[in-house]
């Protein structure tokens, strides 16, 4: 399978999940509204979610992966087995530790950490501090899985590890549908997401175990043991846990300062809701593939190969972020409105959203970008400059956030997170190029700047047709306005591919070679 083709098949898996979350959304603003209710669940929520991201997707992943390859490479798969098997044991021992530490101290955490600004609402932090209490095992489920993604990955088994978060979704669709026909209150509803995300991670957890099992390996649960191949993980995974885990260390602080005004905790996850969609889609596809790729090039000493993979990958991004991130910042507002004004989601809750959304959309390529830049470190072992430069941005993202809060409100902190993110890819970028590690070629910096231009043009496409469907837009009802979003959508995008295509911005081969594929058996 092709470089391109790996990615669609992770972004399709992610692409369903994304969808499921839209509707995730648009339910729980139908429901809750931006509410006390909702501020708690989001909050709650978060906090599971930063360390899974932080221990499991970002630091043991990166520091996973390219070791594990390694042991499969040397010894075969009874050397991964055993590798693994190691991991597992120091894994489970330190998440149950966590756990029942965190599960304990959760409201000092909760007043300190995850949503300080609740303390003047003792009802929303007992109800933040139950919620979190409820869904902190999701953390040790997701970073089991997270190591059994990283084998399947390893093993070039990508769909199915990418696919498994989509029960999330499912489940807490479930949940919100059952609560909506039953009509519960929303402390009653909250509590029931907090037990649906719980479910959640036992279910993928399990899926993963059999996966797993199926394609010939499997782990048993022994005594912890400091190996030496354990010990070099975690010394890898120490700077990567802040390298690994920028945009959540950037959520996270989000959380914190959005805290002290009303509702900006759920206009912020409303509006990130959406710029995850490109975000997740893209920025996952090319992390779970490059990496695992580019460290078997670098093992094997493939230079060009490895300087070919960076080079696609680079294109594949920005061909799809850079439109995206355009079209979210000209169209904000409509689409905010068609996806969440409903329910208890009023026309000024759409207007406070979509300027969260505008200014999340502008560090959408830089998001992406990183996922690009990264592997380069990584794959050559090198876990600390990046950590360098994470923490360069989260330094970034405070100051901006805080300098701009007094003035702009929840909107400064997705501003703060875009530039730190534009911050970061700089850094990353540049030791790139002066370490001679990745250095664009002629061919691959023409067609980024065929894109930017692309892009240009499609926003004044998307420009033109706001102006013409404007009233539609502002007092169509929502079939018409549905209507409305989708052409203008689908004409933006026409646009886009077909300049693209005649300015050579993407690469007609490939997109000949997708369109000749036909499936073996109807």
């Amino acid at each position: 399978m092709s470089l391109i083709g790996k990615f669609a098949s992770v972004g399709s898996a992610t692409m369903a999940s994304r969808v499921l979350g839209f509707a995730r959304e648009a339910l729980i603003a139908a429901a809750l509204g931006a509410g006390p209710v909702t501020d708690a669940f989001y909050a709650a929520f978060r906090f599971p979610n930063l360390f899974r991201r932080l221990f499991a997707e970002g630091a043991f992943n990166t520091a996973f992966i390219p070791l594990f390859a390694k042991e499969m490479e040397g010894g075969g798969m009874e050397a991964a087995r055993k590798f693994g098997e190691d991991v597992l044991a120091v894994l489970v021992t330190v998440l149950v530790a966590l756990s029942a530490l965190a599960m304990i101290a959760m409201p000092f955490l909760v007043a300190t950490i995850v949503a300080p600004g609740f303390t003047d609402t003792p009802e929303k932090f007992d109800l933040t501090v139950a919620m979190t209490r409820i869904m902190f095992p999701y953390l040790f489920c997701m970073s089991l899985v997270a190591m059994l993604s990283g084998v399947m990955n390893s093993m070039r088994r990508f769909f199915l590890a990418a696919l498994v978060p989509v029960l999330l979704n499912v489940i807490l669709i479930a949940v919100l549908i059952a609560a909506l026909a039953g009509g519960f209150d929303a402390r009653a509803t909250g509590h029931w997401l907090a037990w649906g995300v719980f479910v959640s991670g036992f279910t993928q957890l399990g899926i993963l175990v059999v996966a797993v099992r199926r394609h010939g390996f499997s782990m048993r649960l022994r005594t912890p043991r400091m190996t030496p191949a354990v010990r070099r993980l975690l010394v890898l995974m120490g700077p990567a846990l802040l390298t690994g885990g920028i945009m959540q260390i950037n959520l996270l602080v989000g959380t914190i300062i959005a805290s002290q005004q009303d509702k900006a905790i759920s206009l912020l996850n409303f509006a990130d809701r959406i710029n995850q969609l490109p975000l997740g889609v893209i920025g996952i596809a090319v992390g779970v593939v490059l990496l695992p790729e580019l460290s078997r090039s670098l093992k094997a000493g493939d230079l060009a190969e490895a300087q070919h993979l960076q080079n696609r990958s680079l294109e594949f991004a920005l061909g799809l972020t850079v439109p995206a991130a355009v079209g979210l910042m000209v169209m904000p507002a409509p689409l905010i409105a068609l996806l969440y004004e409903r329910g208890e989601f009023t026309a000024l809750d759409t207007a406070m959203t979509a300027s969260a959304l505008a200014a999340f959309a502008s560090g959408l390529p830089a998001y992406v970008l990183a996922k690009v830049f990264q592997p380069g470190f990584f794959a050559r072992e090198d876990m600390k400059t990046p950590m360098w430069y994470s923490l360069a941005s989260v330094v970034t993202n405070i100051a901006v956030s805080l300098a701009l809060f007094p003035y702009l409100g929840h909107v400064a902190i997705a501003i703060g997170t875009s530039v730190s993110a534009w911050v970061n890819v700089a850094l990353l970028a540049g030791t790139l190029w002066r370490r001679s590690y990745f250095r664009p070629s002629a061919l691959t910096l023409r067609r980024v700047a065929m894109i930017v231009l692309s892009s240009a043009v499609m926003a004044l496409v998307v420009w033109a047709l706001m102006s013409a469907l404007g009233g539609t837009l502002a007092e169509g009802g929502t079939l018409l306005r549905g209507l409305a979003v989708l052409l203008i959508v689908a004409l933006a995008a026409l646009s886009y591919l077909a300049l693209a295509v005649l300015t050579g911005a993407v690469d007609r081969n490939e997109i000949r070679g997708m369109l000749r594929r036909r499936p073996a058996r109807s």
